[in-house]
């Protein structure tokens, strides 16, 4: 494999680091799946580590895009910066506030990934849409799904399917921006121009 690429390396390489990273963001998304496994209390940092990592990753694929870079540079932000949120105590002490980051970070996703899609090719542009309609439906299930979770968690506490739906929710969206990772390795090994 040749070393790490840049904006002008050949779209081959490019192709194959964006690729890796889409498989890695997917596996990332298979961790957040099994988050129900964990502690409550352990849960919060994990979540923050999944989110940093997925970001980093995301970040890297971003700076080897083409018109695109800006934006998916920025989505990758995004997600470093919740997940950073998720790692101090402010986000850890309560669960509602772990609600509203993520509600807010896939809601930011797919703004974010709605203007990038403007700026790629068909294929890509297809995939960056189906990522940017997963994260906002996502915060949509959050926002109504947080009346009911303020309920439940005033009553009995966090439960066992509050938290496992929680966790399907960041799978969901680590699986779609891997999804969509993918489709920009398979453009550029095409040799599509607008990534």
């Amino acid at each position: 494999m040749t070393g790490i690429p840049n904006e002008r390396s050949d779209l081959a390489s490019r192709a194959r680091w964006i690729g890796g990273a889409g498989w890695l963001i997917i596996l990332i998304g298979a961790g957040a799946a099994a988050l129900p496994l964990l502690e409550r209390r352990d849960g919060a940092l994990v979540i923050g580590l999944l989110l940093v990592a997925a970001g980093l990753i995301e970040l890297f694929a971003g700076t080897l895009r083409h018109s695109a870079r800006p934006l998916a540079m920025a989505t990758g932000l995004v997600t470093i910066l919740a997940g950073a949120l998720f790692t101090t105590e402010a986000a850890t002490r309560f669960f509602l506030p772990a609600i509203t980051i993520i509600m807010a970070w896939n809601a930011l996703r797919a703004v974010l990934l709605f203007f990038t899609s403007r700026r790629t090719g068909d294929g890509v542009r297809r995939w960056t849409l189906i990522a940017a309609a997963t994260d906002l439906l996502l915060a949509l299930v959050l926002l109504v799904g947080l009346q009911i979770a303020a309920l439940v968690v005033a009553l009995i506490g966090a439960t066992a399917p509050l938290v496992a739906s929680f966790s399907w929710i960041l799978a969901l969206s680590f699986v779609a921006t891997g999804l969509m990772l993918l489709e920009v390795a398979s453009c550029a090994r095409g040799d599509a121009e607008d990534l």
